[in-house]
């Protein structure tokens, strides 16, 4: 299957529409049927032996609710102190600081469009992006990546599985309550979701780097970049 970028209806919606709000409480319910947290947590438990992880970074951030669930799933280890979320809406609120603030955690909310932010961004532990990367073509997302590669040293990315099966599945949404928004947003991401290497490809410095590309699940395509240790 080709891969094929179209402009999702979400990303068009006014943060306050009816339709949007209820397609981000949908995506909410996809992403633990999905499991993309449990993955990228258990991901980053992997990490020792390669520093502490303090600073992680969310792009395309969302309301933080995933973020707030990663987070969750790390507190057990107790290294995770500050998170920044990137977004080109502010959508995350006084509950969602509060509730970090009860993992210890510092919250930052950046709203920006990601490129501008990654451009003049200090260093993070690590970045992250869950069903977010499928939103660009070849060369937007190359120069997304080779930004993540120089600010972090450990990125990992969710997205959908481009496959018959996830596409067949995401036409049935509306079995479990999703709306219109969610189930139009959901065909268009599965056809310009990953497949294969297509990630590890674009990922620079390939000797400075240990790459994972894979199936994740029934729907999910995980990619881990580690960057190596200097001896």
């Amino acid at each position: 299957m080709e891969r094929v970028v179209e402009p999702e209806w979400l990303d068009e919606l006014q943060a306050s529409d009816s339709r949007a709000m209820h397609s981000r409480r949908d995506l909410r319910r996809i992403n633990v049927l999905m499991g993309n947290a449990s993955r990228m947590a258990a991901s980053l438990r992997q990490v020792k032996g390669t520093g502490e992880i303090h600073h992680l970074v969310e792009l395309g951030a969302g309301d933080g609710s995933f973020a707030l669930s990663l987070a969750r799933r790390l507190s057990s280890v107790g290294q995770l102190r500050e998170v920044t979320l990137v977004d080109q809406a502010a959508l995350a609120n006084g509950n969602t600081h509060g509730e970090f603030a009860k993992l210890g955690c510092t919250l930052h909310v950046i709203q920006a469009d990601v490129f501008d932010w990654l451009a003049s961004a200090g260093a993070a532990d690590v970045i992250v992006a869950n069903l977010f990367l499928h939103h660009f073509e070849e060369e937007s997302l190359g120069k997304l990546l080779r930004f993540a590669a120089s600010r972090s040293r450990f990125f990992i990315g969710c997205e959908p599985r481009r496959s018959a099966m996830s596409l067949a599945c995401s036409r049935l949404l509306g079995l479990i309550g999703c709306n219109d928004v969610t189930r139009h947003d959901a065909v268009v991401s599965v056809r310009a979701g990953f497949s294969g290497r297509e990630l590890s490809k674009l990922w620079p410095g390939h000797r400075e780097w240990i790459l994972e590309e894979r199936p994740a699940g029934v729907f999910s395509h995980l990619f881990v970049a580690r960057k190596v240790a200097s001896p």
